[in-house]
């Protein structure tokens, strides 16, 4: 990851108002930069290993621990802030050793008629893809692909359950989104 002297001192600068290593302030800034400066998933053992990042959304894998949570909220909103500003900071596709969820390949899981997606997730075998502009949610769960009608909601935020039985909800502009409460409709739909 390519660091300018501005970011190191922002780096610098927050590990010590949060209490935290530089090296888990980078994380999330590299993580950031892969994931266009608007999510991030990355793992770090000061977040309690896998964590995830978007506007609205905070998970760490400490899922009890909310001063943890604010902790990345916190320092997750001034890098963006600061990726948004300068854009140039943002990670070019040949700096990325992993796919980013932003930049899909043309290897892409979900079906090409619905475009690139506003916002994509994974952990474990489940992984979604949100299309606004298609009204439609895409599940892969252990490789079986199911879409959903996304109707009037407008997807925000995403949660995942830890338990045995992985389940995701969503956070629209009405509250909580349960997938079990959206229609499924056929793939090429």
């Amino acid at each position: 990851m390519t660091v300018d002297h501005t970011e190191e001192t922002l780096i610098a600068q927050l590990a010590v108002r949060h209490s935290i290593s530089t090296d888990a302030v980078k994380a999330v800034l590299q993580a950031l930069k892969a994931g266009g400066g608007r999510m991030a998933q990355f793992s770090h053992r000061e977040f309690g290993g896998m964590a995830q990042w978007s506007s609205g959304m905070t998970m760490v894998g400490d899922i009890f621990s909310d001063s943890l949570k604010a902790k990345l909220n916190a320092i997750a909103t001034e890098l963006a802030e600061h990726l948004s500003d300068n854009p140039e900071a943002l990670v070019r596709s040949d700096e990325v050793s992993y796919r980013s969820p932003l930049r899909p390949t043309s290897a892409a899981w979900w079906p090409a008629e619905f475009g690139q997606p506003n916002s994509t997730g994974a952990q474990n075998d489940l992984r979604y893809a949100i299309f606004s502009s298609a009204r439609r949610l895409v599940i892969d769960d252990h490789g079986e692909h199911t879409v959903y009608d996304t109707g009037e909601h407008h997807i925000s935020g995403i949660s995942q359950a830890q338990s045995s039985g992985s389940t995701l909800t969503f956070t629209g502009q009405d509250g909580l989104v349960r997938v079990s409460d959206l229609k499924k409709v056929p793939s090429g739909s």
